[in-house]
């Protein structure tokens, strides 16, 4: 697929619908969903920076990503965001007996997240999860290596959160499981498990999901997003200037 760079990473130009087809069809790739929070880090951290765009696809995920994504590209891009890119590559996997596993989060979580797929995907094949401790990517992979390796699925789904999980499926590539699909997915089990409030979609097509998620969780968000997007306006402006 085609990229384009934004700030440092090269996001991959692409849609919703292209991802959730190429996860059903393919196997052997990594996905990661691209927020601001994302390409900021990757500039100010050349490690993250480099496993980011050695994934196969880097998908523009929120507003400002897309947005910028469309002015580099002088094409139109929508998001291409976790939450929907889970739902649908599931349903649409489903007659093709695509088998899930889910790596990451609590128990609690997972599990309720598991009995709301069931209930609205009743022929989904889910063939385990694993909830680890809380570590580092590198002693997650070293702990969980031999479960890791009998693995039974065509898609992995990985919520630690950025950029640990994006740091622990360069660790699984690297050591060779080319015959799986591995996407980094957030926070979108506590969504899809309703633990947590996704935002409305007319709220996210405004640029706004971050405001909605800030007013749920500011402790932790409040630096990630006042910081972080300003930074991102800063270094976008700063390319478009410089390309121009």
């Amino acid at each position: 697929m085609k990229t384009t760079k934004v700030l440092q990473t090269n996001i991959t130009e692409t849609s919703l619908d292209e991802v959730s087809k190429t996860l059903n069809s393919s196997a052997g790739i990594r996905v990661a969903i691209c927020n601001a929070n994302t390409l900021v880090r990757s500039v100010n951290n050349i490690k993250i920076k480099n496993i980011i765009n050695n994934f196969t696809i880097k998908t523009p995920d929120g507003f400002p990503v897309a947005k910028a994504l469309s002015f580099f590209s002088k094409q139109k891009f929508s998001r291409v965001d976790g939450y929907k890119l889970f739902l649908q590559t599931i349903q649409e996997g489903i007659s093709l007996q695509k088998r899930h596993y889910f790596f990451g989060s609590d128990i609690a979580t997972t599990q309720a997240m598991i009995n709301k797929l069931n209930l609205r995907y009743p022929e989904i094949n889910i063939t385990g999860f694993l909830c680890p401790e809380i570590m580092t990517p590198d002693e997650l992979f070293k702990k969980y290596k031999k479960e890791i390796e009998s693995i039974d699925a065509d898609i992995v789904w990985v919520s630690l959160g950025f950029p640990k999980q994006e740091i622990f499926i360069d660790h699984v590539f690297e050591e060779g499981r080319p015959n799986i699909n591995y996407v980094g997915i957030g926070g979108v089990f506590e969504w899809v498990a309703g633990t947590k409030k996704k935002a409305p979609e007319w709220l996210a097509n405004l640029g706004l999901e971050w405001l909605f998620r800030l007013v749920q969780d500011p402790k932790r968000l409040y630096k990630r997003y006042f910081i972080d997007n300003t930074l991102f306006i800063v270094y976008f402006l700063r390319q478009a200037l410089f390309r121009r």
